[in-house]
């Protein structure tokens, strides 16, 4: 009898594979017979290290060559860290499965083992995240933020080559390649909240697809999915992407599903955040009233204002990828 098989795209980075591995471990446990192959695919972000994500085109950037992969046969399911996927995703093509969340948190690593308290005043601090820059600026408006590009390793690189204090990295990603002895502080959520659906790995394949769905249904994580959707129907409410200053981290507790959300200004003065517990069995509806409550405390101004300068005014790498 032929072994199943199925092919599985994903990007070519070290933090890439390692998380197409997990997956791939996964499903063989419920599938002990089935062969997963690997088949590597560069992105168009992966070609753009020196542009601006917001100039470029956007965290679609990450997956595009990926879905269209996906939507033409050339493989069956797609691996993506959650917080890379757009709002909206392609016609033809849904999330298969969530995996179980890694720790969503932000990790802080310094040069000198300092605390994020303890940093001198203008410390430099190397982040390729908006989201990250106008909460820490928020809390510390004296910082200096360095903004980085490249994978995680590199990033780690350039906290010494580029005269650094710190630098901030998701913790899932040093989690998964075996870095966790680098983190100095994990970075709590009232201080730095997550990202969209950060430290989860969504497994995307074909609408209508028989054969595929069940074998990847069988991983997903239904605690995970359900709080990762209440962000994602939060951020689509609010239209945003991973080059506006938002974050969403949703915690499932017994049959309740609290959320919490944050729009801030590019200066990270001005943050509107709110929390709503709401049924855990409606997540697109708990999402969807908090970014209306967010909106009506003041996040639609700050959000109507950065749109327009948002490209050009601040200085963005590529989005949050690889950490």
């Amino acid at each position: 009898m032929q072994r199943a098989s199925l092919r599985l795209g994903t990007r070519g980075s070290p933090l890439a594979m390692c998380q197409a591995g997990l997956v791939a471990e996964a499903l063989g446990k419920h599938s002990p017979d089935l062969e997963v192959r690997f088949i590597p695919i560069k992105t168009s972000g992966d070609k753009l290290l020196d542009s601006p994500l917001a100039q470029a085109g956007g965290k679609g950037l990450f997956v595009k060559e990926i879905e269209e992969a996906l939507l033409d046969s050339r493989i069956d399911l797609a691996v993506h860290s959650m917080k890379d996927l757009p709002a909206e995703l392609p016609p033809g093509l849904r999330v298969g499965a969530v995996m179980r969340r890694e720790d969503p948190c932000d990790a802080l690593i310094t040069r000198n083992g300092l605390r994020f308290a303890e940093l001198p005043a203008g410390a430099r601090i190397g982040t390729s995240s908006l989201r990250r820059q106008v909460q820490l600026l928020h809390h510390r408006p004296d910082l200096q933020i360095v903004p980085l590009r490249g994978n995680v390793e590199t990033r780690l690189k350039k906290l010494e080559t580029l005269d650094l204090d710190a630098v901030v990295l998701a913790i899932a990603g040093l989690n998964r390649l075996g870095l966790q002895h680098r983190i100095t502080e994990r970075l709590h959520p009232e201080l730095s909240l997550p990202a969209i659906g950060q430290g989860a790995l969504a497994i995307e394949i074909r609408e209508g697809d028989p054969r595929v769905a069940p074998i990847v249904g069988a991983v997903d994580h239904r605690e995970t999915r359900l709080a990762t959707a209440a962000e994602r129907a939060f951020l689509r409410r609010l239209g945003g992407s991973c080059v506006t200053p938002v974050a969403a981290f949703g915690q499932i507790e017994g049959d309740s599903l609290v959320l919490t959300g944050m729009v801030a200004s590019l200066d990270g003065k001005r943050m509107v955040k709110e929390v709503l517990r709401g049924e855990a069995s409606t997540p697109d509806t708990v999402g969807q009233a908090l970014a209306e409550t967010l909106l009506a405390a003041g996040a639609d101004a700050i959000l109507q204002e950065i749109g327009p300068y948002l490209p050009s005014s601040f200085p963005l790498s590529l989005g949050e990828r690889g950490g």
